[in-house]
């Protein structure tokens, strides 16, 4: 048996997920991408047009999670924490699931303002998908050190997972709202 294993029986357990979340972390971006170099399918009869307000709708309430979690968690409000957190968890995952159809069926939507608010957009843009890509393993991470309990490796990863989880939250409802004029 392996030295560390015998030392620390979770080591091992720890490990699996860890493997696990990792795989997650690289193949959840990929697919992602790889919905913007694909050939669309011209002439769906499923309307998947409703769901990019639904995504506003489930960042917004993400965010609104997130910041009742943290106000609970700095009040030592642990039950009422972890509601929160495990809410803001299952709202991004059904905005995973629902982003990925969306831009599986829908039609790719071009941004048509010009000037500072073409720049201020494209920032905007920039900076929530490469945090979006960021904040995947530092959440899966944030959750398993939970769940495990192994508390301290809980509390170190989510001083970087709240800001930026936060962030890519409410940039995800201001490019809704920045694009929506251009929706067809």
């Amino acid at each position: 048996m392996d030295t560390v294993k015998q030392n620390n029986p979770a080591a091992g357990k720890d490990k699996k997920y860890l493997v696990l979340i990792a795989i997650l972390s690289v193949a959840i971006p990929i697919v992602v991408a790889m919905l913007f170099f694909r050939e669309k399918e011209v002439g769906h009869s499923i309307d998947v047009s409703f769901l990019p307000t639904l995504h506003a709708i489930l960042n917004s309430m993400t965010a609104i999670a997130l910041v009742v979690g943290y106000y609970n968690i700095r009040r030592g409000n642990i039950k009422v924490h972890r509601g929160a957190m495990l809410t803001a968890f299952s709202l991004s995952a059904i905005f995973l699931v629902s982003y990925v159809t969306y831009h599986f069926l829908g039609q790719r939507t071009i941004f048509g303002g010009e000037g500072f608010l073409k720049m201020f957009y494209y920032f905007i843009l920039l900076t929530h998908i490469v945090l979006a890509v960021v904040i995947v393993p530092l959440v899966l991470l944030s959750v398993y050190f939970a769940i495990s309990e192994q508390f301290a490796k809980h509390r170190r990863i989510s001083r970087w997972t709240f800001p930026i989880w936060l962030y890519v939250a409410v940039t995800g409802v201001l490019v809704y709202i920045l694009i929506s004029p251009y929706y067809a």
